[in-house]
């Protein structure tokens, strides 16, 4: 493989692991307890709960896409959005932390494999993985921000509070 290639797929990785960016993608929900997740402070727009289903939502939709499958996209934006404001019990979000596990690692395995500028549609893999990147840090933000206002901050493994 050429070394354009591997450039692009470390991208890609630090893109959906947040590496180097921020707090560890998979390691912004640890020590949260789930209770805590169904709260939406004053003035927030969705629980820290919906924020991960919502990121699982999409990420599960591009690993079908990267698998060749045409999935649908919602009619509107609060199609992606699926579920409740909280887990109903701990164990509800421990499958759902476990679920976010598992759809990243996925998402990660899938963006190495194919030829990452073959275009389908109007996307290419790489262009795809990027986005899905962005959007999941994005959102990876928006939970770090929810748990300083629920005094949930930093998770066990740290934050990066300069």
């Amino acid at each position: 493989m050429n070394t354009d290639h591997n450039v692009l797929r470390q991208i890609m990785r630090r893109s959906l692991s947040g590496k180097d960016s921020h707090v560890g993608t998979a390691a912004i929900l640890a020590g949260l307890d789930w209770k805590l997740v169904g709260v939406r402070p004053s003035g927030a727009p969705h629980s820290v709960f919906q924020i991960v289903n919502h990121i699982i939502y999409w990420e599960e939709w591009v690993n079908k896409w990267l698998d060749g499958g045409s999935p649908k996209v919602p009619r509107h934006a609060d199609g992606g959005w699926p579920g409740k404001i909280g887990p109903a019990n701990r164990k509800e979000w421990q499958q759902t932390v476990r679920r976010f596990g598992s759809v990243l690692n996925e998402l990660e395995r899938r963006s190495r494999k194919g030829d990452l500028l073959v275009k389908r549609g109007k996307w290419t893999r790489v262009e795809i993985v990027h986005a899905t990147g962005s959007h999941t840090s994005y959102h990876i933000g928006q939970v770090a921000f929810l748990r300083q206002l629920l005094g949930s901050w930093p998770p066990p493994t740290g934050g990066l509070t300069w």
